[in-house]
């Protein structure tokens, strides 16, 4: 399946808008992305069953102490992809996304955590599985990520999002790595955004089951239809937040904005989960530009 027309046309007048606003201002850019890793790293890692907080996470990003013990690990895997998600961020107009890339993020992500397993495939009697879903035996492995990698390179025709979706749906299939792959994968639609000239996104731990339903879709029918639809939503809220910030918008909770506009908190929240209105979540809250007409 593929990403239908209108959502295509609606991510591309949100981008040339973007590309057109953005000019100058990429210092304005960079601090919006470092302000949202972590809840980037918090949502990713939550996705991994993780009980930090998301203000846990920003202590432990910022050396600052938590108020209760947390596991020596757990504070590892928050530093660790922090960092990964920074240097994709800063690397990914340099190459292309290809094998030693990957293996390289896992080591930044790993490492320190698990040595012996870091930077590397799955290896002889190394079996994982998700839930249900038993990963290719790993003598295939190599050799399946070397077969997504192509099909991903060399597949001029197809949509970025479908390609994007596509090729996570295969990643986390395979699961290469012994561990890491989900925290990986994610980082990786990030590192492939990036290259197609949009902004990062976030795939939320709120989202969480249904993010989980669409591998099931896959697998069960080679459906890609349901990630493509995660990964449009969080790419039309990504652009709203930029775009409200490069505006100069007076920016509110959208809790704020019904009560000020005495509008329907069910119809104004519905909206903004089906990103029908320019509607953005900081920290899990919803926001909105002050300004904004809702019809």
């Amino acid at each position: 399946m593929a990403t239908n027309n209108p959502t295509k046309e609606r991510i591309q007048k949100l981008k040339s808008e973007y590309d057109a606003r953005r000019k100058g201002k990429d210092s304005l850019l960079i601090m919006v992305d470092e302000v949202e890793i972590p809840e980037v790293v918090y949502n990713s890692n939550a996705i991994e069953n993780s009980t930090l907080t998301l203000k846990e996470t920003e202590k432990i990003l910022l050396e600052m102490e938590v108020s209760r013990d947390v596991s020596v690990r757990e504070v590892f895997e928050a530093k660790n992809l922090a960092r990964v998600a920074g240097y994709v961020r800063n690397k990914s107009q340099e190459t292309e996304i290809n094998k030693e890339t990957i293996l390289l993020l896992h080591q930044m992500l790993i490492g320190g955590i698990d040595d012996g397993i870091a930077g590397r495939f799955r290896g002889k009697n190394e079996y994982v599985r998700v839930g249900t879903h038993i990963a290719p035996a790993p003598e295939h492995v190599e050799r399946m990520m070397e077969a997504i990698l192509l099909e991903y390179s060399s597949d001029l025709s197809a949509y970025f999002l479908d390609k994007i979706a596509r090729f996570h749906l295969d990643f986390e299939t395979i699961h290469p790595f012994n561990d890491g792959n989900g925290r990986i994968g994610r980082v990786l639609i990030n590192f492939q955004l990036l290259r197609f000239g949009f902004p990062g996104v976030i795939i939320r731990n709120r989202e969480k089951k249904d993010y989980y339903q669409a591998f099931g879709d896959y697998r069960e029918g080679k459906n890609t239809r349901t990630m493509e639809k995660i990964l449009a939503l969080a790419i039309l809220e990504s652009f709203h937040k930029r775009i409200a910030y490069l505006k100069g918008e007076a920016i509110i909770s959208l809790a704020d904005y019904v009560r000020k506009h005495q509008k329907s908190a069910p119809a104004v929240s519905n909206a903004a989960r089906r990103q029908k209105i320019p509607a953005f979540r900081e920290k899990g809250v919803w926001k909105i530009a002050e300004s904004f007409k809702y019809e």
